[in-house]
This record gives C-alpha cells, sequence and structure tokens, in this order.
C-alpha cells in the first residue's frame, strides 16, 4: 500500500488523499476537495483513480468529488446513510465492509459518528495498520459536532472504537492542525513534556511532514488523556462544579466545550 498525502495549502488546512496499489497503480481518492491537486499527483504518479471515499458528508470533503468522476469514471463510496446527503453515490458502506484497491490493498470501514451521524473511518489491513480518521481523530485533537453532530457519540467512537486500535497505527487526518491543537493541550496539560517537545518541531514546517501513531496521540491529545490527574484539576478550575473524579464523558465533554472556543 502506497499513501500519498496531499497538502491543498487552502484556509481549511484540508489534507487530501491517495491510497495506491503499487501492483497495480489503482488508486482511491480519499476526500479529493483539491480536484486537480489529486488528478495532478495520479497523473505524475502514473496511477489511474478508480475509487473515491468520502469520509463524512461536508463540502470541504466533496467538493472535487464531480471532477474527478468526470475526469476519471471513478466510484463514489460514501457511509450508507449518506446517499440523501451527497451526490452520486455508487456504494454505501457500513462497519466491517471492506474497500478494496488493485490487487492486495484492503481498507476496513469504521462506523464513526460524532462528527457527523454518517462518518467513516478507514483502517488499512497492513502490517503497520494506518487510520484515515477523517474529521474524527485529528493529529493531537478531535473533530467538532457543530455540524449535524454529537458530542456524545464522539466520546463513544473514540473510547469504544479508536482508543482500541493498536499503538502503532499510523494517523491521516483530514485536516493540519496539530499546531494548535498541541497548545491547547499544553493549556489543558502544561506538564506534558511530549507535547512540549513536539510543537517546535511543527510549528511552521511541511504540514504533510509529520505523521503521529495513536501511541502518540495517547502522549499528546487531550482528548486520550482523559485520567490525567492534571487535565482534570485544570479542568475543574473552569467547571469548579466538577467532582474530583469526573467520569470520563465529562471530561471528554467539558474538554470539547473548551475547544470550541480555543
Amino acid at each position: 500500500m502506497i499513501v500519498e498525502r496531499i497538502w491543498t495549502g487552502n484556509s481549511l488546512r484540508n489534507f487530501n488523499y491517495l491510497v495506491a496499489c503499487p501492483d497495480t497503480g489503482e488508486a482511491l481518492a480519499i476526500d479529493p476537495l483539491d480536484h486537480e491537486k489529486t488528478l495532478a499527483t495520479a497523473r505524475v504518479k502514473g496511477w489511474q483513480i478508480t475509487q473515491i471515499l468520502n469520509t463524512h458528508e461536508h463540502h470541504d470533503h466533496t467538493g472535487g468529488n464531480a471532477a474527478v468522476v468526470a475526469a476519471t469514471g471513478a466510484k463514489l463510496i460514501a457511509h450508507h446513510r449518506a446517499a440523501g446527503l451527497i451526490p452520486g453515490v455508487d456504494r454505501g458502506v457500513k462497519a466491517g465492509d471492506v474497500i478494496k484497491v488493485g490487487k492486495h490493498v484492503e481498507l476496513e470501514c469504521l462506523d464513526t459518528p460524532g462528527h457527523t451521524m454518517c462518518h467513516i473511518c478507514l483502517r488499512s489491513h497492513t502490517d503497520q495498520p494506518a487510520l484515515f480518521s477523517g474529521d474524527t481523530l485529528f493529529n493531537a485533537g478531535a473533530g467538532n459536532v457543530h455540524n449535524g453532530g454529537n458530542v456524545d457519540d464522539m466520546f463513544a467512537t473514540f473510547v469504544e472504537q479508536l482508543g482500541r486500535l493498536p499503538g502503532n497505527t499510523r494517523i491521516y487526518p483530514g485536516h493540519d492542525y496539530i499546531a494548535n491543537n498541541l497548545r491547547f493541550t499544553l493549556a489543558r496539560e502544561p506538564g506534558n513534556d511530549a507535547a512540549r517537545d513536539m510543537l517546535p518541531q511543527v510549528a511552521g514546517h511541511d504540514p504533510a511532514a509529520t505523521v503521529t501513531t495513536l501511541a502518540d496521540e495517547r502522549r499528546i491529545n487531550t482528548f486520550m488523556r482523559l485520567d490525567s490527574p492534571e487535565v482534570i484539576a485544570r479542568l475543574r478550575e473552569d467547571f469548579p462544579e466538577l467532582p474530583d473524579r469526573p467520569e470520563p464523558k465529562t471530561v471528554f465533554t467539558k474538554l470539547r466545550e473548551l475547544r470550541n472556543k480555543w
């Protein structure tokens, strides 16, 4: 499996992806908003885009679909309940469904509600797994729930699905927010040395250069550090009504509330 991360350079800091089979040159385009860069990258690499996967229905992830389909004839894949939200869906997928690319590449669909209720993450079946996490799990952060989402479902997705994946899983999110997310982590947990050490490595550098693993996220991502005494202590400064040992769901919800204003 070959992963090509495409930095759009737009105001929303989107990442687009091509996942290619090295044997056949067939490729899956994930959220190809910048269709020009996506098509140009495939052309330079000698790949044929045969499928498109939208992680969810927001326009900054679906806006390039029509142009890529027109240029390649690719089939469009999305959550099985997203057909009414995303024009032209050819295949609706559910949890456990597998998307095959070429001869050997297999990507398992995870039904990951929270950012929206029709959100898909893809997990690769490779020796070192990769997670294409859309707007659910960001490097050092979590997606918002402003536009059709639900924070309770986001918490469940983190705890019951993403948090149980192997530590060596490489994380490929839909946007580059890592520097600001690390600053948020340090505001909530000033003693987090891993986040402090990483921040100067990513601030002002090539956004496509940094790929974290889930093990990294457990060290630097506040939304995966819900039992940290320092996180809880500082949270109680903002929310004095919290008990000394709040439930993880409460911690997650209050962190998301604070991040909304960050």
